[in-house]
């Protein structure tokens, strides 16, 4: 709603528009820094981004943000040594197997283990006693090992259309609102399962979130679909549609 009332020029603005969305955006992030909670701050920092570009933010200050950020981060990693493990584990799983880097190592075992087109549904070895959080964090490598590569992908690819139609129905939305909001769930969701598959295939370090309407858990499932169910009622009033 700010960045509706503000436009385009007074997102643009550094008094009225980049220094009071830092000020926001840095009291969010600092609660999710006090928890620990990286994992998901780094989530919300990229979709409150994404949705600030949309909103006309030049991209000099989008591209300084993600510096920023990329730093805060770094030092994070620095300071506590529990993130500095798992950091080194990222660019070395093999390094501790049997410690820090057993998550990812039975993660990486149970997705080379299904191979093209899987074990079969059910026939999961690495669930049973040696892949942990197999029903939330770790879901997307159970469906790599029972449903092989090309259920994986297709996995992806149905994310990957989940952003395209939330951006369709954001850039067709009646208002800035509509738009901003579709956005920022397009991106917030997306964001998400990347990050889950991201270090379940060992190309970003290993985090806690779930897979958004696949892990299981009550309520990261409500909350999926109820974002969805905002997604759809802007559609509905979309441009072009009568009623």
């Amino acid at each position: 709603a700010w960045l509706e009332k503000r436009g385009e020029s007074g997102v643009r603005d550094v008094h009225g528009g980049l220094i009071p969305f830092l000020a926001t955006l840095g009291a969010i992030l600092g609660l999710l820094v006090l928890q620990p909670d990286v994992g998901t701050m780094s989530i919300i920092a990229g979709m409150v981004l994404v949705v600030y570009f949309v909103a006309g933010a030049p991209l000099a200050y989008v591209g300084g943000l993600v510096m920023a950020g990329i730093s805060a981060i770094a030092m994070l990693i620095g300071f506590a040594p529990y993130r500095a493990a798992r950091f080194t584990t990222f660019l070395n799983p093999e390094l501790d197997p049997q410690g820090i880097g057993y998550h990812i190592n039975q993660a990486l075992l149970a997705i080379g283990s299904g191979g093209f087109f899987g074990l079969g549904y059910g026939h999961s070895r690495q669930k049973f006693q040696y892949l942990p959080e197999v029903a939330s964090d770790s879901i997307f490598a159970v469906i790599g090992e029972e449903m092989g590569l090309v259920v994986a992908v297709g996995v992806l690819a149905l994310f990957v259309w989940f952003l395209f139609r939330t951006l369709k129905i954001a850039n067709e939305a009646p208002d800035k609102f509509g738009k901003y909001v579709a956005t920022g769930i397009g991106a917030w969701l997306v964001l998400q399962a990347f990050v889950n598959i991201g270090s379940m295939v060992a190309i970003m370090p290993m985090t806690g979130v779930p897979l958004p309407f696949i892990s299981y858990g009550g309520t990261s499932l409500a909350v999926s679909l109820w974002a969805v169910g905002v997604v759809l009622n802007i559609s509905r009033y979309g441009k072009g549609k009568s009623d």
